[in-house]
């Protein structure tokens, strides 16, 4: 492989996030990814602490590099920032030029042949991918990086929380958004917007209540034991 830099190497890591080909908790071992990429553990430690910076890998003491398991919070925050960033762009938006919305129902059409196909890592990236493509489209490049990290981060929320969001519900949210543009009715397309991150943050299966805190699992451990009675 030529041409590897340690920027090539994050930008890949990322998209097999994007693709939920990489899980949270998942260890990325430095000699495992010199050898794949044919570059040494030095450029590798580089590629890993620059992903360490934009928050997707963590290091462990003794046992190396993780890709990082967002907490309840970690989720909502990286949810709201995509709100504030997704919804500022679709406001400052005019009626986008009709080869703007070509791209933008190109990407539909190659979500629409993903999800019918068997491919799924295809078809996370794809679902993903058209919140960076529509940035770009509107012509704010300098967000598509910030986008592209902010949907990283809700998409190992959704791979470690186990979204009941389903791709087809994704492109056909995706499809209105592109046809409230395509008709100039951007204060639609916002709201359409909007109600697609919220559905998907709502489809999360994370249920705080039905997890212990840490005071009430102590209550229970040290609970006096029950022992059996003899019958009198």
């Amino acid at each position: 492989m030529t041409d590897v830099t340690p920027t090539t190497i994050a930008e890949r890591v990322v998209e097999a996030i994007l693709a939920q080909k990489l899980a949270p908790g998942e260890r990325l071992g430095e000699q495992a990814l010199a050898e794949n990429f044919g570059v040494s553990r030095t450029m590798v430690r580089e590629a890993l602490m620059q992903l360490q910076a934009r928050g997707f890998v963590e290091v462990q003491s003794r046992r190396g590099w993780f890709v990082v398991e967002p907490s309840p919070e970690d989720a909502r925050d990286a949810f709201a920032a995509r709100r504030i960033v997704e919804a500022g762009i679709l406001a400052e938006a005019g009626r986008p030029l009709s080869k703007v919305i070509r791209k933008l129902r190109e990407h539909i059409a190659d979500e629409r042949r993903a999800i019918a196909g068997a491919d799924a890592a295809t078809r996370a990236f794809l679902l993903a991918d058209f919140h960076v493509c529509l940035a770009d489209q509107m012509g704010h490049r300098l967000l598509c990086d910030v986008l592209r990290d902010l949907t990283a981060r809700t998409t190992l929320a959704a791979t470690l929380f186990q979204s009941k969001h389903e791709a087809a519900q994704s492109c056909a949210e995706h499809a209105a958004i592109v046809a409230a543009l395509e008709d100039g009715d951007t204060v639609r397309a916002r709201q359409l917007m909007l109600d697609h991150i919220g559905n998907v943050e709502e489809a999360l299966q994370v249920e705080a209540a039905a997890d212990p805190t840490e005071n009430e699992r102590l209550r229970a451990t040290l609970a006096p034991v029950a022992l059996p009675r003899a019958a009198r």
